[in-house]
Protein backbone atom coordinates (compact mmCIF):
# COMPACT_ATOMS: atom_id res chain seq x y z
CA UNK A 1 0.00 0.00 0.00
CA UNK A 2 1.53 3.02 -1.18
CA UNK A 3 -0.61 5.60 -1.73
CA UNK A 4 0.61 9.05 0.10
CA UNK A 5 -2.94 9.92 1.42
CA UNK A 6 -4.86 6.88 2.70
CA UNK A 7 -8.84 6.44 3.73
CA UNK A 8 -8.88 4.45 7.29
CA UNK A 9 -11.61 3.65 9.14
CA UNK A 10 -10.67 3.19 12.99
CA UNK A 11 -13.49 0.92 14.64
CA UNK A 12 -13.38 1.72 18.33
CA UNK A 13 -15.55 0.00 20.26
CA UNK A 14 -14.73 1.51 23.66
CA UNK A 15 -15.22 5.27 22.76
CA UNK A 16 -14.36 6.18 26.49
CA UNK A 17 -11.11 7.40 28.25
CA UNK A 18 -7.71 6.89 27.28
CA UNK A 19 -9.19 4.52 24.02
CA UNK A 20 -11.70 7.70 22.98
CA UNK A 21 -8.26 10.47 23.27
CA UNK A 22 -5.93 7.80 21.00
CA UNK A 23 -8.30 7.67 18.46
CA UNK A 24 -9.18 11.15 18.25
CA UNK A 25 -6.45 12.40 18.69
CA UNK A 26 -4.99 10.07 15.49
CA UNK A 27 -7.67 11.29 13.70
CA UNK A 28 -6.53 14.89 14.71
CA UNK A 29 -2.63 14.33 13.99
CA UNK A 30 -2.74 11.80 11.27
CA UNK A 31 -2.13 12.85 7.35
CA UNK A 32 -4.35 10.41 5.98
CA UNK A 33 -7.90 10.82 6.15
CA UNK A 34 -9.05 8.41 9.36
CA UNK A 35 -13.17 7.97 10.01
CA UNK A 36 -13.69 6.72 13.02
CA UNK A 37 -16.79 3.90 13.80
CA UNK A 38 -17.57 4.08 17.82
CA UNK A 39 -19.68 2.51 20.65
CA UNK A 40 -19.93 3.63 23.82
CA UNK A 41 -17.75 2.24 26.61
CA UNK A 42 -19.61 0.19 28.54
CA UNK A 43 -19.85 -3.83 28.78
CA UNK A 44 -16.41 -4.56 27.16
CA UNK A 45 -17.51 -7.79 26.99
CA UNK A 46 -20.57 -7.70 25.39
CA UNK A 47 -18.51 -5.60 22.80
CA UNK A 48 -15.89 -8.68 22.23
CA UNK A 49 -18.69 -10.14 21.25
CA UNK A 50 -21.26 -7.73 19.58
CA UNK A 51 -19.09 -5.06 18.22
CA UNK A 52 -17.96 -6.77 14.75
CA UNK A 53 -21.58 -7.48 13.81
CA UNK A 54 -22.35 -3.68 14.66
CA UNK A 55 -19.42 -2.52 12.75
CA UNK A 56 -19.77 -4.59 9.54
CA UNK A 57 -23.18 -3.58 9.71
CA UNK A 58 -22.79 0.24 9.51
CA UNK A 59 -19.87 -0.43 7.30
CA UNK A 60 -21.88 -2.28 4.25
CA UNK A 61 -24.82 0.43 5.11
CA UNK A 62 -22.80 3.01 4.78
CA UNK A 63 -21.48 2.11 1.36
CA UNK A 64 -17.88 3.91 2.13
CA UNK A 65 -15.10 2.05 1.58
CA UNK A 66 -11.33 2.21 2.46
CA UNK A 67 -7.86 1.89 1.95
CA UNK A 68 -7.58 0.26 5.61
CA UNK A 69 -9.45 -0.49 8.00
CA UNK A 70 -7.35 0.02 11.84
CA UNK A 71 -9.33 -2.20 14.65
CA UNK A 72 -9.21 -1.87 18.56
CA UNK A 73 -8.61 -5.26 20.19
CA UNK A 74 -11.96 -5.31 22.04
CA UNK A 75 -13.69 -6.51 19.48
CA UNK A 76 -13.96 -9.61 17.47
CA UNK A 77 -11.74 -9.10 14.04
CA UNK A 78 -12.20 -12.41 12.70
CA UNK A 79 -15.96 -12.03 12.53
CA UNK A 80 -15.72 -8.61 11.40
CA UNK A 81 -13.88 -9.91 8.13
CA UNK A 82 -16.18 -12.35 7.32
CA UNK A 83 -18.94 -10.54 7.85
CA UNK A 84 -17.35 -7.53 5.59
CA UNK A 85 -15.86 -10.11 3.52
CA UNK A 86 -19.10 -11.67 2.10
CA UNK A 87 -19.88 -8.22 1.32
CA UNK A 88 -17.72 -7.68 -1.13
CA UNK A 89 -15.50 -5.17 1.11
CA UNK A 90 -11.84 -6.15 0.39
CA UNK A 91 -9.81 -3.83 2.70
CA UNK A 92 -7.01 -5.16 4.67
CA UNK A 93 -7.61 -5.02 8.35
CA UNK A 94 -5.15 -4.34 11.46
CA UNK A 95 -5.30 -4.47 14.91
CA UNK A 96 -3.98 -2.38 17.71
CA UNK A 97 -3.54 -3.86 21.37
CA UNK A 98 -4.45 -1.45 24.41
CA UNK A 99 -4.20 -4.87 26.19
CA UNK A 100 -5.29 -8.20 25.94
CA UNK A 101 -7.32 -10.30 27.68
CA UNK A 102 -4.34 -13.40 28.04
CA UNK A 103 -1.79 -11.69 29.66
CA UNK A 104 -3.81 -9.83 31.41
CA UNK A 105 -4.63 -10.48 35.39
CA UNK A 106 -7.96 -11.81 36.50
CA UNK A 107 -9.92 -9.33 38.57
CA UNK A 108 -10.80 -10.85 42.11
CA UNK A 109 -14.03 -9.65 41.56
CA UNK A 110 -14.95 -11.32 37.57
CA UNK A 111 -17.55 -13.93 38.46
CA UNK A 112 -16.53 -15.36 35.13
CA UNK A 113 -13.59 -16.63 36.67
CA UNK A 114 -15.51 -19.08 38.95
CA UNK A 115 -18.01 -20.15 35.84
CA UNK A 116 -14.75 -20.63 33.42
CA UNK A 117 -15.69 -18.14 31.19
CA UNK A 118 -12.46 -16.44 30.62
CA UNK A 119 -10.59 -18.36 28.05
CA UNK A 120 -13.04 -16.70 25.79
CA UNK A 121 -12.15 -13.56 25.47
CA UNK A 122 -8.60 -14.29 25.21
CA UNK A 123 -9.31 -16.87 22.58
CA UNK A 124 -11.12 -13.33 20.24
CA UNK A 125 -7.89 -11.82 21.30
CA UNK A 126 -5.60 -14.27 19.43
CA UNK A 127 -8.06 -15.18 16.20
CA UNK A 128 -8.35 -11.61 15.97
CA UNK A 129 -4.33 -11.14 16.00
CA UNK A 130 -4.64 -14.25 14.04
CA UNK A 131 -6.84 -13.36 11.17
CA UNK A 132 -5.51 -9.09 10.82
CA UNK A 133 -3.14 -8.56 8.37
CA UNK A 134 -1.14 -6.25 10.68
CA UNK A 135 -1.31 -6.36 14.76
CA UNK A 136 0.53 -3.52 16.94
CA UNK A 137 1.05 -3.09 20.15
CA UNK A 138 1.31 -0.06 22.25
CA UNK A 139 4.41 -1.15 24.19
CA UNK A 140 7.44 -3.98 23.05
CA UNK A 141 6.35 -5.27 26.40
CA UNK A 142 3.01 -6.14 25.79
CA UNK A 143 3.81 -7.36 22.43
CA UNK A 144 6.30 -9.67 24.12
CA UNK A 145 4.12 -11.16 27.30
CA UNK A 146 0.72 -11.51 24.80
CA UNK A 147 3.08 -13.78 22.27
CA UNK A 148 4.88 -15.72 25.34
CA UNK A 149 1.83 -16.25 26.85
CA UNK A 150 0.21 -18.13 23.53
CA UNK A 151 1.59 -21.65 23.84
CA UNK A 152 0.23 -22.20 27.83
CA UNK A 153 -3.26 -20.63 26.61
CA UNK A 154 -3.59 -22.82 23.73
CA UNK A 155 -2.04 -25.13 25.69
CA UNK A 156 -5.22 -25.58 28.17
CA UNK A 157 -7.62 -26.61 24.99
CA UNK A 158 -7.50 -30.38 24.40
CA UNK A 159 -6.56 -31.17 21.45
CA UNK A 160 -5.59 -29.25 17.54
CA UNK A 161 -4.08 -26.25 19.62
CA UNK A 162 -2.76 -24.90 16.78
CA UNK A 163 0.45 -23.74 18.35
CA UNK A 164 2.25 -23.36 14.95
CA UNK A 165 0.25 -19.90 14.19
CA UNK A 166 2.47 -18.20 16.98
CA UNK A 167 4.92 -17.56 14.66
CA UNK A 168 2.74 -16.09 11.62
CA UNK A 169 1.31 -13.62 14.45
CA UNK A 170 4.83 -12.79 15.61
CA UNK A 171 6.02 -12.06 12.29
CA UNK A 172 2.85 -9.61 11.49
CA UNK A 173 3.69 -7.82 14.68
CA UNK A 174 5.19 -5.07 15.74
CA UNK A 175 5.26 -2.63 18.79
CA UNK A 176 4.24 1.10 18.30
CA UNK A 177 3.84 3.32 21.38
CA UNK A 178 0.54 4.61 22.59
CA UNK A 179 0.36 8.05 20.61
CA UNK A 180 -0.15 11.19 22.95
CA UNK A 181 -0.38 15.03 23.30
CA UNK A 182 1.95 15.83 25.55
CA UNK A 183 2.29 18.83 23.91
CA UNK A 184 -0.86 20.01 25.34
CA UNK A 185 0.35 19.79 28.50
CA UNK A 186 3.31 22.46 27.99
CA UNK A 187 0.53 24.61 27.09
CA UNK A 188 -0.71 24.36 30.66
CA UNK A 189 2.30 24.72 32.53
CA UNK A 190 1.79 27.03 35.39
CA UNK A 191 3.66 30.25 34.69
CA UNK A 192 5.55 30.62 38.32
CA UNK A 193 7.52 28.37 40.43
CA UNK A 194 6.92 26.38 43.15
CA UNK A 195 7.02 27.21 46.68
CA UNK A 196 10.59 26.97 48.22
CA UNK A 197 9.24 25.74 51.20
CA UNK A 198 6.57 23.40 50.45
CA UNK A 199 6.61 19.58 51.31
CA UNK A 200 7.32 17.23 48.73
CA UNK A 201 3.65 16.38 47.08
CA UNK A 202 3.16 12.32 45.91
CA UNK A 203 0.86 11.68 43.27
CA UNK A 204 -1.70 8.79 42.57
CA UNK A 205 -3.12 9.48 39.05
CA UNK A 206 -4.26 5.91 37.85
CA UNK A 207 -7.90 4.10 37.91
CA UNK A 208 -8.22 3.00 41.64
CA UNK A 209 -8.79 -0.71 40.63
CA UNK A 210 -6.82 -3.88 41.92
CA UNK A 211 -4.30 -4.21 38.41
CA UNK A 212 -3.18 -0.63 39.72
CA UNK A 213 -2.66 -2.16 43.00
CA UNK A 214 -3.84 0.18 45.55
CA UNK A 215 -3.43 -1.32 48.76
CA UNK A 216 0.21 -1.44 48.37
CA UNK A 217 0.17 2.26 47.27
CA UNK A 218 -1.48 3.37 50.10
CA UNK A 219 0.71 0.66 52.81
CA UNK A 220 3.90 2.56 51.26
CA UNK A 221 2.80 6.29 52.34
CA UNK A 222 1.29 4.98 55.73
CA UNK A 223 4.90 3.82 56.43
CA UNK A 224 6.40 6.88 54.91
CA UNK A 225 3.95 8.75 57.32
CA UNK A 226 4.78 6.05 60.42
CA UNK A 227 8.51 7.41 60.06
CA UNK A 228 7.46 10.70 60.32
CA UNK A 229 8.70 11.16 57.11
CA UNK A 230 7.29 15.02 55.45
CA UNK A 231 4.97 14.67 52.18
CA UNK A 232 1.68 15.62 50.90
CA UNK A 233 -0.25 14.21 48.21
CA UNK A 234 -2.88 14.25 45.71
CA UNK A 235 -4.77 11.11 44.88
CA UNK A 236 -6.65 11.19 41.55
CA UNK A 237 -7.76 8.99 39.51
CA UNK A 238 -11.64 7.30 37.62
CA UNK A 239 -13.58 4.63 39.88
CA UNK A 240 -12.61 6.09 43.47
CA UNK A 241 -16.15 4.55 44.50
CA UNK A 242 -15.30 1.21 43.34
CA UNK A 243 -12.20 1.08 45.61
CA UNK A 244 -11.77 -1.30 48.73
CA UNK A 245 -13.19 -0.54 51.74
CA UNK A 246 -10.34 -0.72 53.26
CA UNK A 247 -8.50 1.83 50.99
CA UNK A 248 -11.12 4.60 52.33
CA UNK A 249 -9.72 3.69 55.74
CA UNK A 250 -6.32 4.46 55.27
CA UNK A 251 -6.63 7.54 53.23
CA UNK A 252 -8.34 9.06 56.55
CA UNK A 253 -5.31 7.80 58.32
CA UNK A 254 -3.22 10.35 55.87
CA UNK A 255 -5.33 13.36 57.25
CA UNK A 256 -4.49 16.79 55.84
CA UNK A 257 -1.58 15.51 54.07
CA UNK A 258 -4.33 14.49 51.41
CA UNK A 259 -5.13 17.39 49.05
CA UNK A 260 -6.69 16.02 46.83
CA UNK A 261 -8.95 13.50 46.30
CA UNK A 262 -11.26 11.77 43.44
CA UNK A 263 -11.58 12.56 39.59
CA UNK A 264 -10.67 15.82 38.53
CA UNK A 265 -13.34 17.65 36.48
CA UNK A 266 -10.95 19.02 33.68
CA UNK A 267 -8.25 18.35 31.69
CA UNK A 268 -6.96 21.78 32.97
CA UNK A 269 -7.31 20.65 36.33
CA UNK A 270 -5.24 17.19 35.41
CA UNK A 271 -2.30 19.01 34.36
CA UNK A 272 -2.46 21.37 37.40
CA UNK A 273 -2.13 18.61 39.42
CA UNK A 274 0.84 16.53 36.67
CA UNK A 275 3.13 19.85 36.78
CA UNK A 276 2.76 20.59 41.09
CA UNK A 277 3.47 17.15 42.13
CA UNK A 278 7.31 15.89 42.93
CA UNK A 279 7.29 12.22 43.32
CA UNK A 280 5.44 9.31 41.46
CA UNK A 281 5.39 6.18 43.37
CA UNK A 282 3.78 3.30 41.47
CA UNK A 283 2.59 0.20 42.15
CA UNK A 284 0.80 -1.58 39.19
CA UNK A 285 1.34 -5.45 38.82
CA UNK A 286 -0.22 -4.63 35.16
CA UNK A 287 1.23 -1.68 32.98
CA UNK A 288 0.89 -2.33 29.06
CA UNK A 289 2.21 1.14 28.41
CA UNK A 290 1.84 3.42 30.97
CA UNK A 291 0.34 6.88 29.76
CA UNK A 292 -0.26 8.14 33.14
CA UNK A 293 3.24 7.18 34.20
CA UNK A 294 4.79 9.06 31.22
CA UNK A 295 2.01 12.39 31.62
CA UNK A 296 3.31 12.88 35.19
CA UNK A 297 6.90 12.21 34.51
CA UNK A 298 6.84 14.26 31.36
CA UNK A 299 5.33 17.22 33.26
CA UNK A 300 8.73 16.65 36.15
CA UNK A 301 7.22 13.92 38.69
CA UNK A 302 10.63 12.28 39.90
CA UNK A 303 9.26 8.13 39.47
CA UNK A 304 9.46 5.16 41.75
CA UNK A 305 8.51 2.50 39.94
CA UNK A 306 8.63 -1.58 39.81
CA UNK A 307 10.96 -3.29 37.62
CA UNK A 308 8.38 -4.77 35.39
CA UNK A 309 5.98 -3.94 32.78
CA UNK A 310 6.56 -1.39 30.25
CA UNK A 311 8.13 0.68 32.65
CA UNK A 312 12.23 -0.02 31.77
CA UNK A 313 11.44 0.62 27.69
CA UNK A 314 10.58 4.67 28.91
CA UNK A 315 13.41 4.50 31.43
CA UNK A 316 15.65 1.99 30.54
CA UNK A 317 18.86 2.16 33.41
CA UNK A 318 17.83 5.10 35.18
CA UNK A 319 18.34 4.30 38.70
CA UNK A 320 14.26 4.99 39.49
CA UNK A 321 13.66 0.91 39.72
CA UNK A 322 12.45 -1.19 42.91
CA UNK A 323 11.73 -5.29 43.54
CA UNK A 324 10.00 -5.01 46.92
CA UNK A 325 7.91 -3.07 48.36
CA UNK A 326 10.60 -2.20 51.17
CA UNK A 327 12.81 -1.13 48.43
CA UNK A 328 10.24 1.18 47.62
CA UNK A 329 9.76 2.59 50.64
CA UNK A 330 13.51 2.91 51.44
CA UNK A 331 13.80 4.71 48.17
CA UNK A 332 10.99 7.35 48.62
CA UNK A 333 12.77 8.07 52.15
CA UNK A 334 16.16 8.82 50.04
CA UNK A 335 14.96 10.82 47.76
CA UNK A 336 12.56 13.27 50.37
CA UNK A 337 15.05 13.43 53.18
CA UNK A 338 18.40 14.32 50.35
CA UNK A 339 16.40 17.23 49.21
CA UNK A 340 16.57 15.40 45.44
CA UNK A 341 13.15 15.97 45.01
CA UNK A 342 13.42 19.48 44.55
CA UNK A 343 16.27 18.77 41.39
CA UNK A 344 14.88 18.90 37.43
CA UNK A 345 13.79 14.92 36.87
CA UNK A 346 16.37 14.41 33.96
CA UNK A 347 13.71 11.92 32.51
CA UNK A 348 11.17 14.25 31.65
CA UNK A 349 13.02 15.33 27.95
CA UNK A 350 13.10 11.79 26.52
CA UNK A 351 9.57 11.06 26.95
CA UNK A 352 8.86 13.57 23.95
CA UNK A 353 9.02 10.79 22.02
CA UNK A 354 5.97 9.62 22.87
CA UNK A 355 4.46 12.68 21.75
CA UNK A 356 2.06 12.55 18.44
CA UNK A 357 4.67 15.08 16.74
CA UNK A 358 6.65 12.49 16.58
CA UNK A 359 4.33 9.20 16.54
CA UNK A 360 1.79 10.35 13.50
CA UNK A 361 4.37 10.40 11.04
CA UNK A 362 6.03 6.87 12.23
CA UNK A 363 1.86 5.44 12.77
CA UNK A 364 0.75 6.94 9.07
CA UNK A 365 3.74 5.06 7.32
CA UNK A 366 2.99 2.42 9.51
CA UNK A 367 -0.44 2.15 7.66
CA UNK A 368 1.24 2.60 4.72
CA UNK A 369 3.33 -0.34 5.15
CA UNK A 370 0.28 -2.94 5.10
Amino acid sequence: MNSACLKICLLEPYYGGSHRRWADEYKRFSSHRVDILSLPPRHWKWRMHGAAVSFAGQLIESGERYDLILANDLMDVAVFISLTREAGIESPVASYFHENQISYPLSPSDTDREAGRDLHYGYINYTTALASSAVFFNSEFHRRSFLESLPAFLGRFPDHQNMETIARIEQKSRALPLGMDLHALDQLKPGQDKPVNREPLLLWNHRWEFDKCPQGFMDILLELQNRQIPFKIALLGQKLEEADEGIMEKIKRLGDRVLHLGAVESASDYAHWLWEADILPVTAIQDFFGGSVVEAVYCGCHPVLPNRLAYPEHFADAPVFFETESDAIEMLVDLITSGDWRKPCPLSGQLRQYDWSELAPAYDQAMREI
